[in-house]
């Protein structure tokens, strides 16, 4: 009875410091967390590349944080916390590394623009032209986010003076607008139209008109995880990450 007393006890020590070895291992794990700001156009792709990413580093989170690209830019020249900045354009980026807020980028893919128009078209839309009618109701990204200047670039390239009702912060709010049948078209991403799924229809610009923009990526310098970050980077120039980004409708770069 002695022995077995003492096995059991044995046992239950072996067993004890298993789990304080488990618990150290967990607080070495968790805790972690990397924030990333992200263009509103990416929402849909970066918010699957989190989830891999949490899977992959167990007791991590990805803190996520979608705007326009000018107002991100802002927001980290202005101190904000944030691991890794994603922007729908070289200019916003530029700035930052110009600052001293992230040390280098790299271009991951890039993206095209696309006219919405609510599910069935009921203004019957077609073509740029229609941007000047001043009987619909059109919508444009503001001027200072990509998505705003690549559309007045596009528009400019057909001789249209546009009349727009609206100047939208970024790339989302209008295609929620358009989606709910606010406005009658808007100029977009062709990734935001496939997003929606059935709720907008997109209308291809004139193939002469080749607007496209570059996305780019890189870690904050002021990261409170800068291993982590990297790690993020890496995986969104991965080939898996480049197979997300292909089914949102992105390019490669």
């Amino acid at each position: 009875m002695r022995r077995l007393a003492i096995l059991t006890a044995s046992l239950i020590a072996v067993l004890a410091l298993a789990a304080c070895g488990d618990d150290a291992t967990s607080e070495a794990t968790s805790g972690r967390s990397v924030t990333v700001f992200a263009a509103a156009s990416l929402s849909d792709a970066f918010t699957e590349l989190a989830q891999a990413f949490e899977a992959a580093h167990e007791g991590t989170s990805v803190e996520l944080s979608f705007a326009g690209s000018s107002s991100l830019r802002e927001q980290i020249l202005a101190g904000a916390p944030a691991d890794v900045f994603a922007s729908a354009n070289v200019a916003n980026m530029d700035e930052v590394i110009e600052a001293g807020e992230v040390g280098s980028a790299t271009v991951f893919a890039t993206n095209r623009l696309q006219i919405a128009v609510p599910a069935g078209n009921p203004a019957a839309v077609d073509g740029l032209a229609d941007f000047a009618d001043p009987d619909l109701l059109i919508g444009l990204c503001a001027e200072e986010v990509p998505c705003g200047v690549l559309g007045r670039q596009a528009l400019d390239a057909a001789g249209v003076t546009p009349s727009p009702d609206t100047a939208e912060p970024d790339v989302r709010a209008l295609l929620t607008k358009v989606e709910a049948g606010e406005l009658d078209a808007g100029l977009v991403y062709v990734t935001d139209v496939l997003a929606a799924g059935g709720g907008v229809q997109g209308i291809d610009l004139p193939a002469e008109i080749d607007v496209s923009t570059s996305y780019t990526i890189g870690t904050v310098t002021g990261s409170g995880d800068a291993d982590l970050a990297a790690a993020f980077v890496e995986l969104v120039r991965s080939d898996e990450g480049q197979a997300v980004l292909e089914r949102a409708g992105f390019e490669r770069a």
